[in-house]
């Protein structure tokens, strides 16, 4: 390694990014690319730095495997900043392989926790699981181990155990002074500030509670039937109705817990369900088929009875009836959600996250949009999305596979 591939390491290890760019910048040597890619990186120049690691990997030779790695390394925690989810992980598996190889733990760790948190954003819980069981937070340093701590906590937010998250937060910020990163530190005081903020609303007949976190896992664990719009089902005790992809059944189950103890309309309820003002027989006709439809679903948990004027909702053994509503209402709530994190989203991104094809995504965009609810930047494939953060409440349960079922 010569002098100054050696200075500009040392300035980038100690976040002067300029200073390494000082000493390398008119040089095309792999070694220089790699370096001036991480620097630009480090500026907040993506696709720029995407390319010069790119160029890096492609100039090191076949007996350089061990500095390729690190190349693919690198570009895939710069992919991940973009929010470029679309690329196939193999890359950086089989780079992780080279350098666990080579007994660079430290990049192969690096490589590990950088494919984690790709699932996390894609909200494969499971997975992101898997992955992170298999780094070992001893051998870490400081500064990757409060990454792969907070990636615990957003996990255990996720999947709303919040005693867990609290403990892992504990341990990012341990690691965070340890590692005298400031911007660490920031984020895992932001990642604590969430569990204070409101992440639901208790919504009964008359009155609207904002809950926290932990009151919405203490709501979940209670007797209580609970009819979820943060994961469109209903649950009680044990047993839970997934009504995703029912959306008329998941409106009338919606209306009837809003109104309990009380019964519901029946033009109401065809108004709430099937989105008409002017309802004929062929609408009563429909709301007794839903009707049967959603009593078959809830009868473990649940009565639906008729009454003069339309139906209501009775549970068994007298247990009080909530409606959990997310912080924000609206078809687009998740998509504002992911986008309200500061990052600048690709709509494929976007797509892959929400599990949904890349026209719904982007009619929902152009939607808000012109609402000014996000703005756009680029143009054609470069362009990427933006939003505004979400004040007051923290996002989490509108995310993508938040409370996975158990």
């Amino acid at each position: 390694m010569d002098s100054l591939i050696a200075a500009s390491a040392r300035a980038l290890a100690a976040g002067d990014a300029l200073g390494a760019l000082k000493r390398v910048a008119l040089r095309d040597d792999p070694p220089a690319l790699a370096l001036r890619g991480i620097a630009m990186a480090q500026l907040g120049e993506h696709p720029r730095a995407r390319e010069l690691l790119r160029r890096a990997a492609s100039g090191f030779g076949s007996h350089e495997e061990l500095a390729r790695a690190r190349c693919v390394v690198a570009e895939a925690e710069v992919a991940l900043a973009m929010r470029d989810l679309g690329g196939s992980p193999r890359a950086l598996t089989a780079a992780a392989v080279t350098l666990e190889a080579r007994d660079d733990l430290a990049n192969a760790l690096q490589a590990r926790l950088i494919a984690a948190r790709r699932l996390l954003l894609l909200g494969r819980l499971d997975e992101a699981a898997a992955a992170l069981s298999l780094l070992d937070g001893h051998s870490l340093p400081p500064s990757l181990a409060a990454v792969a701590e907070l990636a615990s906590a957003e996990l255990a937010l996720r999947s709303l155990r919040t005693g867990t998250a609290r403990a892992a937060l504990t341990r990012a910020h341990d690691a965070a002074v340890r590692a005298r990163v400031p911007a660490l530190l920031a984020e895992v005081a932001e990642a604590r500030a969430a569990l204070e903020r409101p992440a639901a609303r208790r919504i009964a007949a008359d009155s609207e509670q904002p809950l926290r976190l932990d009151e919405v896992e203490a709501l979940l664990a209670s007797d209580a039937l609970v009819v979820d719009a943060c994961r469109r089902g209903v649950g009680g005790g044990d047993t839970w109705r997934s009504l995703a992809r029912r959306p008329v059944l998941f409106s009338l189950a919606r209306a009837l817990a809003a109104a309990w103890p009380g019964d519901v309309d029946r033009d109401a309820l065809i108004a709430d369900a099937f989105r008409t003002r002017d309802p004929d027989e062929t609408h009563r006709a429909r709301l007794r088929v839903e009707i049967g439809r959603l009593r078959a679903l809830v009868k473990p948990m649940a009565r639906i009875e008729a009454t003069p004027r339309g139906f209501i909702l009775t549970p068994h053994d007298a247990h009080p009836v909530v409606v959990l509503a997310p912080p924000i209402d609206g078809d687009q709530a998740s998509l504002v959600a992911l986008l309200s994190d500061g990052a600048a989203w690709s709509t494929s991104a976007l797509a892959l996250a929400l599990g949904a094809s890349q026209r719904t995504v982007q009619r929902a965009l152009a939607e808000l949009e012109a609402e000014r609810r996000v703005r756009a930047i680029g143009q054609a494939r470069a362009r990427r999305w933006l939003a505004s953060p979400l004040a007051g409440f923290t996002t989490i349960l509108l995310l993508p596979a938040a409370l996975p079922i158990e």
